[in-house]
């Protein structure tokens, strides 16, 4: 008799808790619900190397498609089969056809980022953190969409590395994960290719050195071993960068600067595809 009594007790106190909760707990709790899906491997194995779906397909509908679309410089425009579009990296430079509901961007120039962004855009994430000292955290729905972010070191004044002053942004949607290097300076540390997990879908910087040389970005895309790499930033040094990898990889040339990808239709072996704007 006590025990049901216990277990009963420990029902109507599960659920009136959450009513008595202060807010900020209330909140913390909030944000522990936001759970990655492309981090399927614990986060203390060492070296782990985190391989796209070939075989398995993850539960998506047949008509969850995501579009892609490469707008110049290292602007891709991500348009999500729930109606949330997103434009990477965020200058104004190069202008979207609509103003999108998310826009992600990057210090380290100009051209990766802007104080006076369209006041249409509904979400602007800053890949750095506005307070010193502290990293950028992004831990998002936006309508079918979880947006997070892993930070990466930047080259500042004469060299000298700047903490935390680029983000990778990683937007799981669709059962896909699909990563933006953002401007990467520096190869990723084994703790950062653990937090960023697996990256169906990776946009690469190619620029011969302003970010990384063609060997050093070479060897992060190799690691991450997505199926998808869309190359950009620079139309130069787009085919040194393709020399280092060998038949191990495909190389598309495509017809036009948007692509539809689903996790059903993901290469089963890792292509480069060169959207019409790098070509």
């Amino acid at each position: 008799m006590k025990l049901h009594f216990l277990v009963f007790a420990m029902t109507i106190l599960s659920g009136l808790l959450p009513g008595w909760l202060s807010p900020g707990t209330a909140q913390a709790q909030e944000a522990r619900r936001n759970v990655s899906q492309c981090q399927a491997i614990a986060q203390s194995i060492p070296k782990a190397t985190f391989a796209s779906f070939s075989g398995a397909v993850p539960i998506a509908a047949d008509n969850e498609t995501v579009t892609l679309t490469y707008i110049g410089h290292s602007t891709f425009l991500i348009e999500t089969p729930g109606g949330v579009s997103i434009a990477t990296d965020y200058s104004g430079w190069y202008p979207t056809p609509q103003p999108p509901m998310v826009a992600t961007m990057n210090r380290a120039h100009s051209s990766h980022y802007t104080l006076t962004p369209d006041p249409a855009i509904e979400q602007v994430l800053h890949g750095w953190s506005d307070v010193p000292g502290e990293k950028a955290k992004i831990d998002l729905m936006v309508g079918d969409t979880y947006i997070r972010n892993v930070t990466t070191d930047i080259r500042g004044g004469y060299g000298a590395p700047q903490p935390d002053g680029n983000s990778i942004f990683i937007f799981e949607v669709a059962g896909l994960c699909i990563g933006h290097l953002g401007h990467l300076h520096y190869e990723l540390t084994d703790a950062q290719y653990t937090a960023i997990g697996r990256l169906d879908v990776v946009m690469v910087p190619v620029d011969g050195g302003l970010t990384m040389g063609a060997d050093s970005m070479s060897r992060v895309i190799k690691r991450l071993r997505s199926s998808l790499i869309l190359p950009m930033h620079q139309q130069r040094p787009l085919a040194n960068f393709l020399s280092m990898f060998g038949p191990d990889f495909d190389v598309v040339y495509a017809p036009s600067n948007s692509i539809d990808i689903s996790i059903r239709t993901l290469p089963k072996k890792p292509q480069i595809y060169v959207a019409k704007g790098m070509q």
